[in-house]
């Protein structure tokens, strides 16, 4: 992580003090009583290689190829620096075989679209408040090294998109409505 990654993770934590704390989404967004404002710690993965289907080329859509993966997942103070215990961190170990999984099974063509999935993925599932997700394909062309997309997320942005985790539930939620009288 370099010095700008430090100053906007900074600048991204600070944000979040602004925010109504009320509101349920503030409060589960906001650092664990034990975190100190404006504080953000950094689990990464470099390099993960991992084999999908991906690409709008017919050449592509039916055979794997490998997909060179980064990752930073922001979250506000790591637990586990003071507790020692994996529960109390992202376990890179199960985000490696979500990884795997997700990419088994994605059902995308475009890497935009992929990336998108991974950072939604590590949001709601293993509890990062930002992430930092590049991809690459490796040797797509042969006079370039590789071609790829690094896009940024908040948990924020899921809530205010209505595509979040909580939009899909009250989607559900109201699947039976007016079926049954009252």
């Amino acid at each position: 992580m370099d010095r700008i990654d430090t100053v906007r993770l900074a600048r991204f934590s600070g944000a979040r003090a602004d925010a109504d704390a009320s509101s349920p989404a503030a409060r589960r967004d906001a650092p664990s009583a034990g975190a100190s404002s404006g504080r953000m710690d950094i689990v990464f993965i470099e390099n993960f290689v991992g084999q999908t289907i991906i690409g709008i080329d017919s050449s592509e859509q039916h055979v794997l190829q490998p997909i060179r993966m980064d990752l930073a997942i922001g979250v506000p103070s790591i637990r586990a620096c003071t507790t020692d215990r994996i529960e109390d961190t992202i376990n890179y170990a199960a985000v490696r075989e979500a990884l795997h999984a997700l990419l088994a099974a994605h059902g995308v063509r475009l890497l935009e679209a992929l990336a998108e999935a991974v950072a939604r993925l590590l949001i709601t599932d293993f509890g990062a408040h930002w992430v930092r997700v590049s991809l690459a394909k490796p040797a797509k062309f042969d006079d370039v090294a590789a071609v790829g997309v690094r896009i940024e997320r908040q948990r924020s942005d899921l809530a205010t998109t209505g595509s979040g985790l909580d939009a899909g539930l009250d989607s559900y939620a109201s699947l039976g409505k007016g079926l049954i009288p009252n």
